[in-house]
């Protein structure tokens, strides 16, 4: 009996485990959104472009290429037309005792393209990767050749080739060498560098708020080099403090200046090579409380031109100082009641003695042909905006800007002519309704088109210029678009809100697929709002958008509005009108959209309205919670900045102004300062090792809250930054906190 047992059980067994093998398989429904399909699969993929380099003018360009036979990263050229060369083999770029090929990080052509400097080894620096190893390689030859000598492994910074192409300079350790590559000899040039002495790169702040990083710049004549020293022994530390790594507390100190405290000192050297001595340029004013955004030298001349930025930030000269005689003077002067812009670069013309320069002086962004004399006209006009300066091409008169007067949403490019007579001309074709970005080949000729908009992931062709023709599809994503349009869902709205007064603020909507007006749902709003980032953009967005077409199968209403204060394309009015009211009329702004949406759209459940932001999106969430309690039942803050004056001093002064002369804007500006209103539903997320967004205001925060009895959620990440992604499943983790909260509570 026992046996039959046995046999019995294993024909049982045996029967099953066919009629696994031979069941047909569960088909999976394609159009159903999961987390796992989102944040743990590969499926949504999409196709990037291969970095490259504009190569001879408009002959062809340079990309980096895995090659399989040579199990490394080998740099080719590629024709307009489409054939290839090999410039750099993967196998020649193989150490000297090494098995495999250089990881090529980055790489630069010297001035005659006779060598090439590889970055490689590279290591990151508070937001990116700005410190590594290089190694030259001269393509006759082909020798390679580390720099450094003996310095440490990714201890060199922004290494370049001189002018004529014999020599590197870089960032060492806070100090600034020159390497001779015919001796190889080094000569260190700086030797004071050292925690607080920063020669050559930046502190926390001028890195991000200023987005400096490389502080070093080789006279057009190879003779000199100039550069930024900063001096931070000044500024407080603030500490972050890895709990889990090892068995006590680590301390990690931070040079970081938070709004009204000390800021580093900043000036300006430079270099004579001939003689390697060290000359700085006198400025007025403490050098602690104003900035140096910007520096470079004159197009061919000995002739460093820099703008100097007052500590509140409404008044940027641009000065010109000369080497040779040693003499200082002001090119043009910049002053604004809230604050004045940075303008990151200027582009020269060819004769070397005018410039173009971008200013608002009449209330919009635009552009303005400048001498050095001062001598200042005006090339586009109207009531729109310049986004952004691409290129100049002075054979046919043309400059090329993105804007988008009509459209603040989207992104186009125009031209216009140089010598001032407008003739505002779209380039991009009426089908490319979207974001359009373009990088221009140097001679204006031809240039890299990428496109998407906000459910359609990117293209990237290579056209021509001006006509647009498309020379070759490099990308077009189209495995994507085909799991995109397989996706349930409904299509998104892009709408318009009158807030009374004039005010009309752009939004989003994305409606459950199987939206029924008679019906109520849940509306969740994402929000940034402030003056770093819009939200409402016409644009591919990934990971994110698939995020919330995956809410709204879940039957809710995704929205988001951009108020005023964003950086919108709609004049300095709107973006300055939150001078010293940040947080103020934004909030207003945003609750103001949503009782005149409800009104609109009966289908918005106004019991179920929830509310969620990253960073300043964090900050504006709780603005929403604690200022208008009534509306917003549900929010969800990610790194928030609840009191302002732990934010830093050129990003917060910038907007508030000094907290020690109107200590009452920065209260009233501040979410912690309206807490004890919370009536909603909150939680709060935050990462401990956050260097840029303190963990600091999310426990003052807590205190508030206790202190008046408001119940809350809260999630720690111990040792992650701002972003919340370093470990294994961290960013799933974030999102699947976030989406539980919300099903739960909305």
């Amino acid at each position: 009996m026992k046996k039959k047992i046995i046999i019995l059980t294993a024909f049982v067994l045996l029967f099953n485990g066919l009629a696994l093998f031979s069941a047909p398989e569960k088909k999976k429904d394609e159009s159903i959104l999961t987390m796992d399909r989102i944040f743990h699969s590969s499926e949504f993929r999409s196709q990037r472009h291969i970095p490259f380099k504009w190569f001879y003018g408009d002959k062809g360009y340079a990309i980096v290429k895995y090659s399989k036979k040579d199990k490394g990263q080998s740099i080719i050229l590629r024709y307009i037309n489409g054939r290839e060369k090999v410039i750099v083999a993967a196998k020649n770029l193989i150490p000297k005792g090494e098995k495999k090929p250089l990881r090529i990080d980055d790489y630069t052509w010297s001035k005659d393209r006779k060598k090439i400097l590889i970055y490689t080894n590279s290591k990151r620096v508070w937001r990116r990767n700005t410190r590594g190893d290089y190694w030259v390689y001269e393509l006759k030859t082909k020798k390679l050749y580390k720099l450094g000598g003996n310095a440490k492994p990714s201890t060199l910074m922004f290494a370049k080739f001189s002018p004529d192409g014999k020599s590197v300079a870089y960032v060492r350790e806070h100090n600034i060498y020159l390497e001779n590559l015919i001796t190889k000899k080094i000569t260190q040039l700086t030797y004071d560098g050292s925690k607080n002495i920063i020669n050559g790169t930046f502190d926390w702040v001028y890195e991000e708020e200023f987005g400096l990083r490389d502080g070093f710049r080789w006279s057009p004549d190879g003779k000199y080099i100039a550069f930024w020293q900063l001096d931070q022994s000044k500024v407080p530390i603030y500490y972050l403090i890895d709990y889990t790594s090892k068995l006590y507390p680590i301390l990690k100190p931070i040079p970081y200046p938070k709004a009204g405290q000390t800021n580093s000192k900043c000036r300006i050297g430079y270099i004579d090579l001939s003689s390697k001595k060290i000359s700085w340029i006198k400025l007025d004013g403490d050098p602690s409380n104003n900035y140096i955004p910007q520096m470079d030298w004159v197009k061919g001349q000995d002739k460093i031109i820099f703008q100097y930025l007052n500590r509140l930030q409404n008044r940027d000269r641009l000065m010109v100082y000369d080497v040779k005689t040693q003499t200082l003077k002001k090119v043009l002067e910049e002053r604004d009641k809230a604050w004045v812009e940075v303008v990151n670069s200027i582009r020269w013309l060819k004769d070397g003695k005018s410039f173009l320069w971008t200013g608002e002086k009449d209330g919009y962004r635009h552009i303005y042909r400048v001498n050095l004399d001062g001598k200042i006209n005006k090339i586009t006009k109207g009531n729109y905006d310049v986004i952004s300066l691409l290129k100049v091409d002075e054979r046919k008169n043309l400059i090329y800007i993105i804007a988008s007067p009509k459209d603040p949403v989207r992104r186009y490019l125009y031209s216009v002519n140089l010598k001032g007579k407008e003739n505002l001309k779209r380039i991009t074709p009426a089908n490319y309704k979207g974001m359009n970005y373009y990088n221009i080949s140097k001679n204006a000729k031809y240039a890299f088109h990428t496109y998407s908009n906000f459910e359609t992931p990117s293209i990237t062709e290579l056209i021509k210029l001006p006509s647009h023709k498309r020379v070759k599809l490099l990308i077009d994503n189209k495995n994507l678009k085909q799991k995109i349009l397989a996706i349930k869902k409904s299509p998104v709205e892009f709408f318009r809100v009158d807030i009374g007064g004039g005010v009309k603020l752009d939004g989003f909507c994305i409606k459950p697929p199987d939206f029924d007006p008679s019906k109520r749902y849940p509306v969740l709003f994402y929000i940034y709002g402030e003056p770093a980032g819009q939200t409402v953009l016409d644009a591919w967005r990934g990971r994110s958008y698939l995020w919330n077409l995956y809410l709204a199968q879940k039957g809710y209403i995704i929205m988001s509005i951009d108020n005023r204060g964003t950086p919108a394309p709609r004049g300095r009015e709107w973006r300055k009108s939150i001078y010293k009211k940040i947080g103020i009329i934004s909030s207003h702004d945003q609750a103001e959209a949503l009782k005149k949406l409800l009104k609109e759209r009966p289908y918005m459940d106004p019991k179920r309205i929830g509310i969620w932001g990253w960073s300043g999106g964090g900050s504006m969430t709780l603005n929403m919670m604690f200022r208008y309690p009534e509306l917003y039942k549900v929010g969800v803050a990610v790194a928030p900045v609840p009191d302002i004056r732990y934010y830093d001093t050129i990003y917060q002064e910038r907007y508030v102004g000094l907290p020690q002369k109107d200590p009452e804007a920065y209260k009233n500006c501040s979410p912690i300062t309206f807490a004890k209103n919370l009536k909603g539903k909150l939680l709060v997320i935050h990462g401990t090792g956050d260097d840029n967004v303190h963990v600091q205001g999310t426990y003052a925060l807590i205190n508030e809250l206790v202190k008046n009895n408001k119940l809350f959620s809260l999630m720690i990440y111990p040792n992650r930054s701002h972003g919340i992604y370093e470990g294994k499943n961290t960013t799933r983790h974030v999102f699947e906190t976030i989406t539980n909260f919300i099903l739960k509570n909305l």
